[in-house]
Protein backbone atom coordinates (compact mmCIF):
# COMPACT_ATOMS: atom_id res chain seq x y z
CA UNK A 1 0.00 0.00 0.00
CA UNK A 2 1.07 3.60 -0.41
CA UNK A 3 1.97 5.97 2.38
CA UNK A 4 -1.23 7.13 4.03
CA UNK A 5 -0.38 10.16 6.19
CA UNK A 6 1.69 13.09 4.99
CA UNK A 7 3.11 13.45 8.50
CA UNK A 8 4.63 9.99 8.08
CA UNK A 9 6.22 10.40 4.66
CA UNK A 10 9.74 9.15 5.20
CA UNK A 11 11.90 7.84 2.38
CA UNK A 12 15.28 7.30 4.05
CA UNK A 13 16.63 4.81 1.52
CA UNK A 14 15.41 6.89 -1.42
CA UNK A 15 17.04 9.98 0.08
CA UNK A 16 20.32 8.12 0.47
CA UNK A 17 20.11 6.78 -3.07
CA UNK A 18 19.40 10.28 -4.39
CA UNK A 19 22.51 11.58 -2.63
CA UNK A 20 24.57 8.80 -4.19
CA UNK A 21 23.11 9.62 -7.58
CA UNK A 22 23.97 13.32 -7.32
CA UNK A 23 27.53 12.44 -6.32
CA UNK A 24 27.99 10.31 -9.43
CA UNK A 25 25.47 11.48 -12.07
CA UNK A 26 25.07 15.16 -13.04
CA UNK A 27 21.54 16.17 -12.06
CA UNK A 28 20.99 12.94 -10.17
CA UNK A 29 19.17 11.32 -13.12
CA UNK A 30 19.82 10.47 -16.75
CA UNK A 31 16.82 12.49 -17.91
CA UNK A 32 16.15 15.95 -16.48
CA UNK A 33 12.42 15.26 -16.30
CA UNK A 34 13.19 12.47 -13.81
CA UNK A 35 15.23 14.72 -11.51
CA UNK A 36 14.40 14.99 -7.82
CA UNK A 37 13.83 18.73 -8.34
CA UNK A 38 10.61 17.70 -10.11
CA UNK A 39 9.24 16.31 -6.84
CA UNK A 40 8.57 17.74 -3.37
CA UNK A 41 11.66 18.05 -1.21
CA UNK A 42 12.83 14.67 0.15
CA UNK A 43 9.91 12.96 -1.58
CA UNK A 44 11.51 11.72 -4.78
CA UNK A 45 11.22 7.93 -4.58
CA UNK A 46 13.99 5.86 -6.14
CA UNK A 47 12.43 2.87 -7.85
CA UNK A 48 13.27 -0.71 -7.02
CA UNK A 49 11.03 -2.46 -9.56
CA UNK A 50 7.72 -2.33 -11.37
CA UNK A 51 5.04 -4.68 -12.62
CA UNK A 52 2.03 -3.69 -14.63
CA UNK A 53 0.78 -0.28 -13.49
CA UNK A 54 2.56 -0.41 -10.12
CA UNK A 55 6.08 0.43 -8.98
CA UNK A 56 7.87 -0.09 -5.69
CA UNK A 57 10.52 2.22 -4.26
CA UNK A 58 13.65 1.14 -2.37
CA UNK A 59 11.83 1.94 0.88
CA UNK A 60 9.20 -0.70 0.11
CA UNK A 61 6.31 1.63 -0.77
CA UNK A 62 4.03 0.69 -3.65
CA UNK A 63 2.58 3.29 -6.01
CA UNK A 64 0.07 3.40 -8.82
CA UNK A 65 2.21 4.94 -11.54
CA UNK A 66 1.28 7.35 -14.32
CA UNK A 67 3.42 8.69 -17.14
CA UNK A 68 5.47 5.51 -16.90
CA UNK A 69 9.00 5.97 -18.22
CA UNK A 70 8.11 9.43 -19.55
CA UNK A 71 5.22 7.88 -21.54
CA UNK A 72 7.35 5.04 -22.90
CA UNK A 73 5.81 2.13 -20.97
CA UNK A 74 2.30 2.19 -22.36
CA UNK A 75 1.58 -1.53 -21.90
CA UNK A 76 2.74 -1.64 -18.29
CA UNK A 77 6.01 -2.80 -16.78
CA UNK A 78 7.35 -6.27 -17.59
CA UNK A 79 4.63 -6.95 -20.14
CA UNK A 80 4.65 -10.72 -20.78
CA UNK A 81 4.32 -10.58 -24.55
CA UNK A 82 7.15 -8.07 -24.88
CA UNK A 83 9.40 -9.93 -22.45
CA UNK A 84 8.85 -13.19 -24.30
CA UNK A 85 10.00 -11.61 -27.56
CA UNK A 86 13.01 -10.01 -25.86
CA UNK A 87 14.10 -13.20 -24.08
CA UNK A 88 13.89 -15.15 -27.31
CA UNK A 89 16.40 -12.81 -28.96
CA UNK A 90 18.73 -12.54 -25.97
CA UNK A 91 19.56 -16.21 -26.37
CA UNK A 92 20.41 -15.65 -30.04
CA UNK A 93 22.81 -12.71 -29.76
CA UNK A 94 22.09 -9.00 -29.71
CA UNK A 95 24.45 -7.30 -32.17
CA UNK A 96 26.32 -8.49 -35.23
CA UNK A 97 28.72 -7.23 -37.89
CA UNK A 98 25.89 -7.34 -40.45
CA UNK A 99 22.13 -6.68 -40.22
CA UNK A 100 20.04 -9.36 -38.56
CA UNK A 101 16.81 -10.75 -39.95
CA UNK A 102 15.06 -9.09 -37.00
CA UNK A 103 15.74 -5.71 -38.64
CA UNK A 104 13.77 -6.74 -41.72
CA UNK A 105 10.89 -8.07 -39.62
CA UNK A 106 10.74 -4.96 -37.44
CA UNK A 107 10.78 -2.66 -40.48
CA UNK A 108 8.03 -4.63 -42.19
CA UNK A 109 5.86 -4.58 -39.07
CA UNK A 110 6.43 -0.86 -38.55
CA UNK A 111 5.59 0.08 -42.14
CA UNK A 112 2.52 -2.14 -42.09
CA UNK A 113 1.38 -0.28 -38.96
CA UNK A 114 2.25 3.19 -40.29
CA UNK A 115 1.34 2.85 -43.99
CA UNK A 116 1.81 6.57 -44.64
CA UNK A 117 5.59 5.95 -44.42
CA UNK A 118 7.58 4.19 -47.15
CA UNK A 119 10.91 3.60 -45.40
CA UNK A 120 12.08 3.46 -41.79
CA UNK A 121 15.38 3.58 -39.94
CA UNK A 122 15.68 2.66 -36.28
CA UNK A 123 17.77 4.32 -33.57
CA UNK A 124 17.88 4.33 -29.77
CA UNK A 125 16.42 7.70 -28.74
CA UNK A 126 14.11 10.38 -30.01
CA UNK A 127 16.69 13.13 -30.27
CA UNK A 128 18.77 11.21 -32.80
CA UNK A 129 15.68 10.61 -34.92
CA UNK A 130 14.50 14.22 -34.95
CA UNK A 131 18.01 15.52 -35.63
CA UNK A 132 18.33 13.07 -38.52
CA UNK A 133 15.06 14.43 -39.91
CA UNK A 134 16.41 17.97 -39.71
CA UNK A 135 19.68 17.01 -41.40
CA UNK A 136 17.82 15.20 -44.14
CA UNK A 137 15.53 18.19 -44.72
CA UNK A 138 18.50 20.54 -44.95
CA UNK A 139 20.26 18.26 -47.41
CA UNK A 140 17.19 17.79 -49.59
CA UNK A 141 16.31 21.49 -49.75
CA UNK A 142 19.76 23.08 -49.56
CA UNK A 143 18.38 25.45 -46.92
CA UNK A 144 19.71 26.35 -43.46
CA UNK A 145 16.84 27.28 -41.19
CA UNK A 146 14.66 24.99 -39.11
CA UNK A 147 11.19 26.13 -38.06
CA UNK A 148 9.97 24.48 -34.85
CA UNK A 149 6.58 24.79 -33.21
CA UNK A 150 7.18 27.10 -30.26
CA UNK A 151 4.17 25.73 -28.35
CA UNK A 152 5.66 22.25 -27.98
CA UNK A 153 8.16 21.74 -25.16
CA UNK A 154 10.85 19.41 -26.50
CA UNK A 155 12.26 18.07 -29.76
CA UNK A 156 15.90 17.12 -29.23
CA UNK A 157 18.92 17.39 -26.94
CA UNK A 158 20.92 18.62 -29.95
CA UNK A 159 22.07 22.19 -30.47
CA UNK A 160 19.51 23.13 -33.13
CA UNK A 161 16.74 22.85 -30.53
CA UNK A 162 18.29 23.19 -27.06
CA UNK A 163 19.83 26.48 -28.15
CA UNK A 164 16.29 27.92 -28.21
CA UNK A 165 15.60 27.02 -24.54
CA UNK A 166 16.76 28.69 -21.30
CA UNK A 167 19.38 25.91 -21.01
CA UNK A 168 21.38 27.15 -23.99
CA UNK A 169 24.78 27.27 -22.25
CA UNK A 170 27.51 25.85 -24.46
CA UNK A 171 25.66 26.41 -27.73
CA UNK A 172 26.95 29.08 -30.16
CA UNK A 173 24.49 31.87 -30.89
CA UNK A 174 25.08 31.35 -34.60
CA UNK A 175 23.61 27.87 -34.29
CA UNK A 176 20.57 29.02 -32.32
CA UNK A 177 19.85 31.77 -34.80
CA UNK A 178 19.19 29.18 -37.50
CA UNK A 179 16.16 27.88 -35.58
CA UNK A 180 12.97 29.94 -35.76
CA UNK A 181 9.57 29.28 -34.22
CA UNK A 182 5.96 29.28 -35.35
CA UNK A 183 2.79 29.09 -33.22
CA UNK A 184 0.60 25.98 -33.22
CA UNK A 185 -2.75 26.38 -34.92
CA UNK A 186 -1.94 29.67 -36.67
CA UNK A 187 -1.51 29.15 -40.40
CA UNK A 188 -1.29 32.86 -41.17
CA UNK A 189 1.63 33.36 -38.76
CA UNK A 190 3.39 30.32 -40.20
CA UNK A 191 2.98 31.57 -43.75
CA UNK A 192 4.33 34.97 -42.68
CA UNK A 193 7.39 33.22 -41.24
CA UNK A 194 7.97 31.21 -44.40
CA UNK A 195 7.61 34.36 -46.50
CA UNK A 196 10.00 36.31 -44.26
CA UNK A 197 12.65 33.62 -44.63
CA UNK A 198 11.78 32.88 -48.24
CA UNK A 199 13.75 29.92 -49.65
CA UNK A 200 15.70 29.51 -46.39
CA UNK A 201 13.44 27.29 -44.24
CA UNK A 202 14.34 23.61 -44.67
CA UNK A 203 11.50 22.17 -42.61
CA UNK A 204 8.54 22.70 -40.34
CA UNK A 205 8.75 20.36 -37.34
CA UNK A 206 5.97 19.96 -34.78
CA UNK A 207 3.99 17.53 -32.70
CA UNK A 208 0.87 17.05 -34.83
CA UNK A 209 -1.30 17.31 -31.71
CA UNK A 210 -0.73 18.20 -28.07
CA UNK A 211 -2.96 19.04 -25.13
CA UNK A 212 -5.63 20.31 -27.53
CA UNK A 213 -6.94 18.90 -30.77
CA UNK A 214 -5.64 20.54 -33.96
CA UNK A 215 -8.05 23.18 -35.28
CA UNK A 216 -10.13 21.99 -38.24
CA UNK A 217 -8.05 22.07 -41.40
CA UNK A 218 -4.86 23.03 -39.59
CA UNK A 219 -2.68 20.03 -40.40
CA UNK A 220 -3.96 19.98 -43.99
CA UNK A 221 -3.12 23.68 -44.20
CA UNK A 222 0.41 23.05 -42.95
CA UNK A 223 0.82 20.35 -45.58
CA UNK A 224 -0.20 22.84 -48.25
CA UNK A 225 2.10 25.54 -46.86
CA UNK A 226 5.08 23.18 -46.86
CA UNK A 227 4.37 22.18 -50.45
CA UNK A 228 3.93 25.76 -51.60
CA UNK A 229 7.13 26.97 -49.95
CA UNK A 230 9.20 23.93 -50.82
CA UNK A 231 10.03 22.83 -47.28
CA UNK A 232 9.82 19.46 -45.57
CA UNK A 233 6.96 18.74 -43.16
CA UNK A 234 8.09 16.71 -40.13
CA UNK A 235 5.75 15.26 -37.52
CA UNK A 236 7.33 14.47 -34.17
CA UNK A 237 5.20 11.48 -33.15
CA UNK A 238 7.23 10.50 -30.10
CA UNK A 239 4.14 11.00 -27.94
CA UNK A 240 1.28 10.75 -30.44
CA UNK A 241 2.65 7.60 -32.07
CA UNK A 242 0.48 4.63 -30.99
CA UNK A 243 -1.32 6.71 -28.32
CA UNK A 244 -3.43 8.62 -30.89
CA UNK A 245 -3.85 5.60 -33.14
CA UNK A 246 -1.74 2.61 -34.07
CA UNK A 247 -0.57 4.65 -37.06
CA UNK A 248 0.00 7.77 -35.00
CA UNK A 249 -1.64 11.16 -35.35
CA UNK A 250 -1.00 11.09 -39.09
CA UNK A 251 -3.15 7.98 -39.30
CA UNK A 252 -5.89 9.50 -37.15
CA UNK A 253 -6.09 12.90 -38.88
CA UNK A 254 -5.33 11.70 -42.41
CA UNK A 255 -2.46 14.09 -43.13
CA UNK A 256 0.80 12.59 -44.39
CA UNK A 257 4.06 14.33 -43.41
CA UNK A 258 7.24 13.99 -45.46
CA UNK A 259 9.06 12.60 -42.42
CA UNK A 260 7.96 11.48 -38.98
CA UNK A 261 9.70 10.30 -35.84
CA UNK A 262 8.50 7.68 -33.35
CA UNK A 263 9.75 6.45 -29.99
CA UNK A 264 8.53 6.21 -26.40
CA UNK A 265 5.62 3.72 -26.62
CA UNK A 266 7.32 1.94 -29.51
CA UNK A 267 9.53 -0.19 -27.24
CA UNK A 268 7.48 -0.33 -24.01
CA UNK A 269 10.56 0.81 -22.11
CA UNK A 270 13.20 -0.76 -24.35
CA UNK A 271 15.40 1.69 -26.21
CA UNK A 272 14.14 2.10 -29.75
CA UNK A 273 13.09 5.04 -31.91
CA UNK A 274 12.37 5.44 -35.59
CA UNK A 275 12.67 7.90 -38.43
CA UNK A 276 10.16 7.18 -41.18
CA UNK A 277 8.98 8.91 -44.31
CA UNK A 278 8.87 9.25 -48.05
CA UNK A 279 11.24 7.01 -50.00
CA UNK A 280 12.59 9.89 -52.10
CA UNK A 281 13.80 11.63 -48.94
CA UNK A 282 14.81 8.63 -46.86
CA UNK A 283 16.87 7.12 -49.66
CA UNK A 284 19.14 10.19 -49.55
CA UNK A 285 20.61 8.49 -46.49
CA UNK A 286 21.02 5.25 -48.42
CA UNK A 287 23.08 3.89 -51.29
CA UNK A 288 20.65 3.83 -54.21
CA UNK A 289 20.83 7.41 -55.50
CA UNK A 290 23.26 9.70 -57.30
CA UNK A 291 23.09 12.77 -55.00
CA UNK A 292 25.46 13.75 -52.21
CA UNK A 293 25.22 11.20 -49.41
CA UNK A 294 23.53 12.19 -46.14
CA UNK A 295 24.96 10.78 -42.92
CA UNK A 296 21.48 9.96 -41.74
CA UNK A 297 21.58 7.55 -38.80
CA UNK A 298 24.48 5.23 -38.10
CA UNK A 299 24.41 3.78 -34.62
CA UNK A 300 26.29 0.82 -33.19
CA UNK A 301 23.34 -0.19 -31.03
CA UNK A 302 20.47 1.10 -33.14
CA UNK A 303 19.50 -2.37 -34.31
CA UNK A 304 20.00 -4.41 -31.14
CA UNK A 305 17.88 -7.47 -31.75
CA UNK A 306 16.08 -7.50 -28.41
CA UNK A 307 14.94 -3.86 -28.70
CA UNK A 308 13.64 -4.39 -32.24
CA UNK A 309 11.91 -7.56 -31.08
CA UNK A 310 10.30 -5.51 -28.33
CA UNK A 311 9.08 -2.96 -30.88
CA UNK A 312 7.65 -5.69 -33.09
CA UNK A 313 5.84 -7.22 -30.11
CA UNK A 314 4.48 -3.82 -29.07
CA UNK A 315 3.15 -3.06 -32.55
CA UNK A 316 1.55 -6.49 -32.77
CA UNK A 317 0.00 -6.16 -29.33
CA UNK A 318 -1.49 -2.75 -30.15
CA UNK A 319 -3.00 -4.06 -33.38
CA UNK A 320 -4.36 -7.33 -32.01
CA UNK A 321 -5.53 -6.21 -28.57
CA UNK A 322 -6.94 -2.74 -29.30
CA UNK A 323 -4.56 -1.05 -26.88
CA UNK A 324 -5.14 2.50 -28.14
CA UNK A 325 -8.88 2.18 -27.51
CA UNK A 326 -8.20 0.85 -24.02
CA UNK A 327 -5.88 3.78 -23.25
CA UNK A 328 -8.63 6.18 -24.29
CA UNK A 329 -11.25 4.41 -22.18
CA UNK A 330 -9.02 4.39 -19.09
CA UNK A 331 -8.10 8.03 -19.61
CA UNK A 332 -11.71 9.08 -19.99
CA UNK A 333 -12.63 7.32 -16.74
CA UNK A 334 -9.72 8.94 -14.93
CA UNK A 335 -10.37 12.43 -16.31
CA UNK A 336 -14.05 12.29 -15.36
CA UNK A 337 -13.21 11.13 -11.85
CA UNK A 338 -10.55 13.77 -11.27
CA UNK A 339 -12.78 16.55 -12.59
CA UNK A 340 -15.64 15.43 -10.34
CA UNK A 341 -13.33 15.23 -7.31
CA UNK A 342 -11.89 18.68 -8.00
CA UNK A 343 -15.34 20.20 -8.50
CA UNK A 344 -16.66 18.60 -5.30
CA UNK A 345 -13.77 20.10 -3.34
CA UNK A 346 -14.34 23.53 -4.90
CA UNK A 347 -11.08 23.53 -6.87
CA UNK A 348 -12.41 22.64 -10.31
CA UNK A 349 -10.95 25.86 -11.71
CA UNK A 350 -7.55 25.18 -10.12
CA UNK A 351 -6.82 21.47 -10.64
CA UNK A 352 -7.41 21.14 -14.35
CA UNK A 353 -7.07 17.97 -16.44
CA UNK A 354 -6.08 18.55 -20.05
CA UNK A 355 -5.20 16.62 -23.16
CA UNK A 356 -6.36 13.66 -25.15
CA UNK A 357 -7.67 10.86 -22.95
CA UNK A 358 -4.67 8.68 -23.74
CA UNK A 359 -2.24 11.47 -22.84
CA UNK A 360 -3.64 13.41 -19.88
CA UNK A 361 -1.72 16.08 -18.00
CA UNK A 362 -2.86 18.29 -15.15
CA UNK A 363 -2.41 21.97 -14.42
CA UNK A 364 -2.21 23.39 -10.90
CA UNK A 365 -3.43 26.98 -10.79
CA UNK A 366 -3.20 29.47 -7.95
CA UNK A 367 -5.90 31.74 -6.53
CA UNK A 368 -5.44 34.05 -9.55
CA UNK A 369 -5.76 31.21 -12.06
CA UNK A 370 -2.05 31.24 -12.92
CA UNK A 371 0.14 28.12 -13.18
CA UNK A 372 1.84 27.55 -9.85
CA UNK A 373 4.83 25.37 -8.98
CA UNK A 374 3.96 25.77 -5.30
CA UNK A 375 0.45 24.40 -5.74
CA UNK A 376 1.88 21.64 -7.93
CA UNK A 377 4.14 20.73 -5.02
CA UNK A 378 1.19 20.54 -2.64
CA UNK A 379 -0.73 18.35 -5.08
CA UNK A 380 2.18 16.00 -5.80
CA UNK A 381 2.92 15.66 -2.10
CA UNK A 382 -0.64 14.56 -1.35
CA UNK A 383 -0.67 12.14 -4.29
CA UNK A 384 2.53 10.53 -3.06
CA UNK A 385 1.04 10.28 0.42
CA UNK A 386 -1.79 8.24 -1.05
CA UNK A 387 0.45 5.95 -3.05
CA UNK A 388 0.05 7.64 -6.44
CA UNK A 389 3.17 8.54 -8.42
CA UNK A 390 1.88 10.94 -11.04
CA UNK A 391 3.97 13.67 -12.67
CA UNK A 392 1.14 13.49 -15.22
CA UNK A 393 -2.04 11.46 -15.60
CA UNK A 394 -0.81 9.60 -18.69
CA UNK A 395 -2.27 6.10 -18.44
CA UNK A 396 -0.88 2.69 -19.32
CA UNK A 397 -3.07 -0.18 -20.46
CA UNK A 398 -2.04 -2.16 -17.34
CA UNK A 399 -4.24 0.03 -15.12
CA UNK A 400 -7.59 -1.39 -14.08
CA UNK A 401 -10.78 0.17 -12.77
CA UNK A 402 -9.69 -0.34 -9.15
CA UNK A 403 -6.47 1.60 -9.83
CA UNK A 404 -8.45 4.44 -11.37
CA UNK A 405 -10.94 4.49 -8.49
CA UNK A 406 -8.13 4.50 -5.94
CA UNK A 407 -6.42 7.35 -7.79
CA UNK A 408 -9.60 9.43 -7.83
CA UNK A 409 -10.00 8.87 -4.09
CA UNK A 410 -6.45 10.08 -3.47
CA UNK A 411 -7.03 13.08 -5.75
CA UNK A 412 -10.14 13.94 -3.73
CA UNK A 413 -8.06 14.11 -0.53
CA UNK A 414 -5.42 16.17 -2.34
CA UNK A 415 -8.09 18.59 -3.56
CA UNK A 416 -9.40 19.03 -0.02
CA UNK A 417 -5.93 20.19 1.07
CA UNK A 418 -5.71 22.35 -2.07
CA UNK A 419 -8.95 24.10 -1.06
CA UNK A 420 -7.58 24.83 2.40
CA UNK A 421 -4.44 26.35 0.89
CA UNK A 422 -6.50 28.49 -1.48
CA UNK A 423 -8.64 29.71 1.41
CA UNK A 424 -5.50 30.57 3.35
CA UNK A 425 -4.07 32.36 0.31
CA UNK A 426 -0.74 30.60 0.83
CA UNK A 427 0.18 26.96 0.17
CA UNK A 428 3.50 27.19 2.05
CA UNK A 429 2.36 25.24 5.17
CA UNK A 430 1.46 22.30 2.91
CA UNK A 431 4.72 22.16 0.91
CA UNK A 432 7.15 20.53 3.35
CA UNK A 433 10.09 22.35 1.74
CA UNK A 434 11.07 24.07 -1.47
CA UNK A 435 8.65 23.96 -4.42
CA UNK A 436 9.23 21.79 -7.46
CA UNK A 437 10.99 23.47 -10.36
CA UNK A 438 10.52 23.65 -14.13
CA UNK A 439 12.85 21.47 -16.17
CA UNK A 440 14.00 24.26 -18.48
CA UNK A 441 15.57 27.02 -16.40
CA UNK A 442 18.83 28.92 -16.75
CA UNK A 443 20.18 28.42 -13.23
CA UNK A 444 20.21 25.25 -11.12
Amino acid sequence: MGIQDTAEILLPRSRQANERLHALVPGGAHTYAKGDDQYPENLAPVISHGRGAHVWDVDGNRYIEYGSGLRSVSLGHAHPRVLEAVRRELDRGSNFVRPSIVEVEAAERFLATVPTAEMVKFAKNGSDATTAAVRLARAATGRRRVAVCGDHPFFSVDDWFIGTTPMSAGIPAATSELTVTFPYGDLAATEELLTRYQDDVACLILEPAGHTEPPPGYLTGLRELADRHGCVLVFDEMITGLRWSEAGAQGLYGVTPDLSTFGKALGNGFAVSALAGRRALMERGGLRHSDDRVFLLSTTHGAETHSLAAATAVLTTYAEEGVTARLHALGERLAAGVRDAAASAGVGDHVVVRGRASNLVFATLDEHGQPSQRYRTLFLRRLLAGGVLAPSFVVSSALDDADIDRTVDVVAHACAAYRKALDAGDPTPWLGGRPVKPVFRRLA
